[in-house]
């Protein structure tokens, strides 16, 4: 799967993703600084899934109406980068087919799925 990693995003969840054979791209490595309205613009060029803990987002998608090919909200405060990406791992692999067009809330003990993108 191809993933966009926003800038607040950890360097290792980030690492750990190529890892596991996913293609994801950095927000920090490519265009650092960008708006958010230009990390949409960029998911959407590249057919990308946002990952992010920035939320922004859900203001963006739910009352702006603002479109992706699926966003993973990451809610791990006060957890090491280690524990997240095993954490977000799990749930990329037990959730792949769902991620797509959906806006994904990745918590402790929890995960949201939301179907909110609808392409024709």
């Amino acid at each position: 799967m191809k993933f966009l990693a926003d800038e607040c995003v950890d360097r290792q969840i980030v690492n750990r993703l190529r890892s596991d054979g996913h293609t994801v791209l950095c927000v920090a490595e490519m265009e650092p600084g960008i708006s958010d309205l230009e990390v949409l613009d960029m998911v959407n060029q590249e057919d990308a899934i946002l990952l992010t803990a920035d939320k922004d987002f859900g203001e963006l998608v739910f009352r702006q109406d603002k479109v992706a090919p699926g966003i993973i909200l990451v809610r791990l405060a006060g957890l090491s980068p280690a524990t997240k990406a095993e954490i977000i791992t799990a749930v990329i692999e037990d959730h792949l087919a769902e991620l797509l067009r959906s806006f994904t809330v990745i918590m402790p003990n929890r995960v949201r799925i939301r179907r909110k993108f609808i392409y024709d």
